[in-house]
């Protein structure tokens, strides 16, 4: 078997394993759901599930790691020059043209999280981690504290941004969002930088 071959094998039994685990906590609760269960309707055995996913809770977050971990990286790895803004524009640009409609598993992913409050609650907590993140890159780029309030009001919009964007994924929408963004950080006392 080649090695492209092994990867597409690998990332057809992860996505089987998430849509197992997405509909089963979305049917009958992520407490009730057990990795054995989700094994079964994966059609793999329960070492496989642990190999993918070591805990259900990582199984229930991974849909949102993975969105956190590419908004990161766009953050961190923006050219010389350009600012978060420019950055987190950019990212959405080219995250919403890829995910445009929302696929079978963004829409598990909601169900499951509207049947069990407490991953919800879990997922809005790793959403504050990312806010930090992008609270941190921005304070840096303007000489603020990571825990200043200009920092943590950007990105607390920043998020509330995002989030709304990926409901209504329009280029109308687009715009909007980030002439409110930039309306709001042009308001912003200028950062403490010595």
């Amino acid at each position: 078997m080649t090695e492209g071959a092994r990867e597409r094998g690998k990332a057809r039994r992860r996505e089987a394993i998430l849509r197992a685990a997405y509909q089963l906590f979305a049917e009958r609760g992520f407490e009730a759901t057990t990795i054995a269960d989700i094994a079964d309707r994966a059609e793999v055995s329960a070492r496989t599930v642990t190999l993918y996913f070591p805990t259900k809770l990582d199984l229930a977050t991974s849909h949102l790691a993975e969105f956190t971990d590419r908004l990161s990286q766009a953050l961190n790895d923006r050219a010389p020059g350009t600012s978060t803004l420019e950055a987190l524009e950019r990212w959405l640009r080219a995250d919403l043209a890829e995910n445009a409609c929302p696929g079978e598993l963004d829409t598990l992913w909601e169900a499951m999280l509207d049947r069990n409050p407490q991953l919800r609650a879990v997922a809005n907590s790793r959403l504050a981690e990312a806010i930090q993140e992008g609270a941190r890159i921005f304070a840096a780029e303007r000489g603020d504290a990571p825990d200043d309030f200009a920092p943590r009001m950007v990105a607390a919009a920043a998020a509330a941004v995002v989030s709304e964007l990926y409901l209504r994924p329009t280029e109308t929408h687009l715009e909007a969002a980030m002439a409110f963004l930039a309306a709001g950080i042009t308001t912003l006392p200028p950062g403490q930088r010595p």
